[in-house]
């Protein structure tokens, strides 16, 4: 991704730290893309009447971290409750999901490999959120 040299282009001050910025947009971008994924594996499986929540979950969390993806690339006018409350909206996320999926990893790798995506994003966003105090 592209994420770091736009974050070391963009030609005004950021209040935060580009690096880490560009680290949690980039979390957050492949675990959106990985809980779509995740989704539509489930919807593969021969039991998704049982995957019903996970997929719910998933979906909600692709949903947001692409938000926060977004959100998080924006700095002209850079609001830091908006940028918190998202951040902890994020991380609630992909701790249901990850919580979710850790319980099909059992019998489904996909939703092994979401749990883990799900674990770096909210570790990443976390992260973020402490250094904005």
């Amino acid at each position: 991704m592209q994420t770091t040299a736009m974050m070391e282009t963009y030609p005004a001050s950021i209040n935060l730290d580009r690096q880490l910025l560009a680290r949690v947009v980039d979390a957050a971008a492949e675990c959106a893309q990985t809980c779509t994924s995740c989704a539509d594996a489930c919807l593969s499986e021969e039991m998704v009447a049982d995957l019903r929540k996970c997929i719910r979950t998933n979906l909600d969390c692709a949903d947001i971290c692409e938000t926060t993806a977004r959100v998080l690339s924006r700095h002209t006018g850079y609001d830091a409750n908006i940028t918190r409350a998202q951040l902890e909206a994020c991380i609630a996320a992909c701790r249901s999901c990850g919580d979710e999926c850790e319980q099909h990893a059992g019998m489904h790798e996909h939703c092994r490999v979401c749990a883990e995506s799900c674990r770096a994003c909210e570790a990443a966003c976390a992260e973020l959120l402490a250094s904005i105090g």
